[in-house]
């Protein structure tokens, strides 16, 4: 609790001292938001765990969290402030029940946050959007060894005590006054490891979100208007055409079937990708184009391999390098908003050896951009043949622009 504090007397600090000396309807200074809300979820049933396979042998249907975010615009008279004029971004922290703390945890998040208006309906009415994504600390892990002190037998969904947070909403905006905003809506949360650790079934919730945000200064959202790219000075025109080139890497854990039963081998698999990923700007908000994606996966394959049939200790030959390389090809589609960039993809494996490599991929990414050309990666891999998915952490440079 103490380091919750920390957090929420940080993010208060960031938002008042900020915007004290600007005057309202300042075009040439940021605005500055403080947002709480609250998102009632029922956790969806994708694991025997939720549905009574657990200590207290009943499902668990209901889950919530309380969030604190600071965000900020851009001035209205910047070039991202133009281009982008309802866009926000900030940093949040939150904190999750499922009623279970004792086999889950109460897990506590720190994220990134982006969203900005899709229509506007009247006048202070608006249909908005918003995602998150950063990470949560505090979870309670599987632990096999029953009847030891921390042991946790029953949680077959979560394998680590840190995972990934991705939770992306649709809401009903209402401004009954300019520095102030009311949302309503839908909100989707996702949390895994990426198969770094087993298990890792993930938690996934559905439900609803409820929110009030203070605004602070500056030309407030209400006031601003998205306008055609021809009424734009010449020098915010964007390119048409980029390049990007994404190096990354991971690691992951592996399963496999021995003996009627899936088995967990042990040790870390190094994971490394290349992506080549050309996009074509449809709008300032959205690009799309495809990408050529390589992979070495060091687990690939491994089933094929075994030495030996003990199965106290499964052991396994390295399979040849060829079994461990993919190419593919995937379609993808870009959400572009100031300093970030949220990249989807599917596609499927074309050069490949071994069935587990075969089948199609989903990619997920945020992009950051540190400079107009350098971006931080990261993301996630999810396969739908035998292989397991993987993170995708990396680095990447965006030619063109």
């Amino acid at each position: 609790m103490k380091q919750m504090r920390r957090w929420v007397l940080f993010i208060l600090l960031l938002a008042f001292p900020l915007s004290l000396s600007a005057v309202e309807g300042d075009s040439t200074v940021f605005v500055h938001r403080v947002g709480l809300n609250f998102r009632p979820s029922v956790i969806m049933q994708t694991h025997d765990f939720f549905k009574g396979a657990n200590m207290y042998s009943r499902p668990m249907v209901a889950s919530g969290s309380a969030h604190l975010q600071y965000s900020f615009m851009f001035p209205s008279a910047s070039r991202l402030g133009r281009l982008y004029p309802t866009a926000y971004q900030g940093i949040g922290m939150a904190a999750y029940t499922f009623l279970n703390p004792a086999e889950v945890g109460t897990p506590l998040v720190l994220y990134l946050f982006q969203g900005a208006r899709i229509a506007t309906f009247t006048k202070g009415l608006s249909l908005d959007y918003e995602w998150n994504f950063g990470a949560s600390f505090g979870w309670h892990p599987y632990s096999k060894d029953e009847g030891q002190p921390g042991a946790n037998p029953n949680n077959l969904v979560v394998g680590t005590k840190v995972n990934a947070y991705i939770n992306g909403a649709l809401m009903l905006s209402w401004t009954p006054a300019p520095e102030w905003t009311l949302s309503a809506g839908l909100d989707f949360t996702h949390f895994s490891n990426g198969d770094t650790t087993f298990p890792n079934s993930g938690v996934n919730t559905l439900g609803l979100r409820l929110g009030a945000v203070r605004s602070f200064k500056g030309v407030m959202a209400e006031d601003r208007r998205v306008l055609p790219m021809s009424a734009y000075p010449k020098g915010d025109r964007m390119e048409r055409f980029v390049l990007d080139v994404l190096a990354c890497g991971a690691w992951n854990e592996e399963m496999v079937a021995f003996d009627g039963e899936d088995r967990r081998v042990d040790g870390k698999f190094a994971v490394l990708a290349v992506h080549v990923n050309p996009l074509y700007r449809i709008s300032r908000f959205l690009l799309v184009g495809a990408s050529l994606d390589f992979q070495y996966n060091e687990s690939m394959n491994i089933q094929n391999h075994i030495a030996g049939k003990n199965p106290d200790a499964i052991k396994f030959y390295r399979p040849p390098l060829s079994e461990q390389l993919g190419a593919g090809i995937s379609l993808r589609a870009e959400l572009e908003m100031p300093i970030f960039s949220v990249n989807f993809g599917v596609g499927h494996n074309v050069l490949y050896q071994g069935k587990e490599l075969g089948g199609f991929y989903n990619l997920l990414s945020l992009k950051t951009f540190v400079t107009n050309n350098l971006f931080l990666n990261v993301g996630l891999k999810v396969c739908t043949t035998e292989a397991s998915n993987n993170l995708l952490l990396g680095v990447g440079w965006r030619f063109g622009k």
